[in-house]
């Protein structure tokens, strides 16, 4: 079993900071990364570990100072009761909301779970809002489940 530690810090984050504010979209941290640590020397040397795409990528968009933090899956909403006869679509849910869903096993540790995480981390410090939603949902402004710090 191979280690998924917290990430710390993105590298290139000042290269992608530069890039979406020339207008680029730019689509990064998709998962296949190679982990680093430094040394005592402050040198980057690889490390026996799995980076976790969701959390790394909430770390950039913190980093770069997002408004909105957009996970994409294969489902267009997230669900509480996923797959059960009282399954509920959430819509708009405060940080407080997502918070006791995952404390309560609502979401899959290997898929959903670790969307939720990095998006209350993202909300959390200082983010607008996170949008969980399919990639084929985009062009809708009001797709997906939103995740803000205070119900409006």
């Amino acid at each position: 079993v191979v280690p998924s530690p917290q990430p710390k810090e993105i590298i290139n984050k000042k290269i992608i900071r530069d890039l979406v504010k020339r207008g680029n979209i730019v689509i990064a941290l998709g998962g296949g990364g190679v982990p680093v640590c430094r040394d005592e020397n402050k040198n980057l040397v690889g490390v026996e570990a799995v980076i976790d795409k969701d959390l790394a990528s909430s770390l950039l968009a913190m980093e770069i100072d997002a408004d909105a933090f957009f996970l994409l899956t294969d489902v267009s909403n997230v669900y509480i009761n996923f797959k059960k006869p009282d399954q509920k679509k959430l819509k708009k849910i405060t940080v407080k909301e997502a918070e006791k869903y995952y404390k309560q096993g609502e979401f899959a540790a290997g898929s959903m779970g670790p969307k939720i995480l990095a998006a209350i981390e993202f909300v959390k410090n200082g983010g607008k809002e996170t949008i969980i939603t399919g990639s084929n949902q985009l062009s809708d402004k009001n797709c997906g489940t939103r995740i803000v710090a205070k119900s409006s």
